[in-house]
């Protein structure tokens, strides 16, 4: 049974489309990314799922009692405001201070309870936002772009610690990302957006299909032959239709 799926999902703002009918589904502990040029649908896509936006057609079915947790992009957080990790980490519930402490540490930042949050680098903010959707203890975490602004050694050791978590909970997992290269070793499935899901399955098969071609090129070809995950899932599918260009 899926965790969540669409079906026929379409949205719209105002006049514009944003996505047609979108066909997804994502099971339990399966890492699954979503890319596709800028204006995609890919945050509009996520906008849906978390249930921010109402879908013009079609609809999202969720399983009972599902726990989503959520990484977004970026936070703005007011530079004036004092607040620190740990105050962070319980809001809007207070959370004891040794789970904080044990998730932080989890997460790869061990005692910044008492740091301001605005006093963090880039990395080690993504990462207390990492923590923070994690001590929802979710069944499917949602990370929005969530290595943007880490350099290649921070984001490698990201999705290295994602994998890690996905292996831990059984969590499944829906990414949002730009990086390709990566993102191809870290998925058991892509689906390639471009208002509306114009590739979609393992890898491998992605990377060969004309319609993700025709919006990277050939750039990530060649990584594919140091793809070894373990996971090699059956369904794989192209459609073949037009791509238009819609904003997200």
């Amino acid at each position: 049974m899926s965790l969540i799926a669409t079906e026929g999902l379409s949205l719209r703002y105002g006049p514009v489309a944003a996505l047609s009918n979108v066909n997804i589904a994502i099971a339990k502990g399966e890492i699954v990314t979503l890319i596709g040029p800028n204006g995609s649908g890919k945050s509009s896509l996520v906008r849906a799922l978390l249930g921010a936006v109402r879908p013009a057609a079609g609809r999202i079915t969720r399983a009972p009692g599902l726990k989503i947790g959520y990484v977004p992009q970026k936070l703005a957080v007011d530079a004036r405001m004092p607040l620190s990790v740990g105050r962070f980490l319980s809001l809007p519930n207070r959370r004891p201070e040794p789970e904080v402490a044990a998730m932080l540490a989890r997460t790869g930042v061990p005692g910044l309870e008492h740091r301001q949050i605005t006093a963090l680098s880039g990395g080690q903010f993504q990462r207390v936002l990492l923590a923070r959707a994690l001590l929802a203890a979710p069944d499917l975490l949602i990370l929005d772009e969530a290595t943007q602004g880490l350099d290649q050694p921070g984001t490698a050791a990201f999705y290295a610690l994602i994998e890690d978590i996905r292996r831990e909970t059984g969590a499944a997992i829906l990414m949002v990302s730009h990086d390709l290269h990566v993102v191809m070793s870290a998925s058991d499935r892509v689906i390639c957006l471009n208002g509306h899901v114009c590739c979609e399955g393992h890898p491998r098969v992605v990377t060969a299909a004309p319609e993700y071609r025709a919006l990277f090129g050939h750039g990530t070809h060649g990584t594919m032959a140091l793809y070894q995950h373990a996971h090699d899932h059956a369904h794989d599918a192209c459609t073949h239709e037009e791509k238009p260009a819609h904003a997200r």
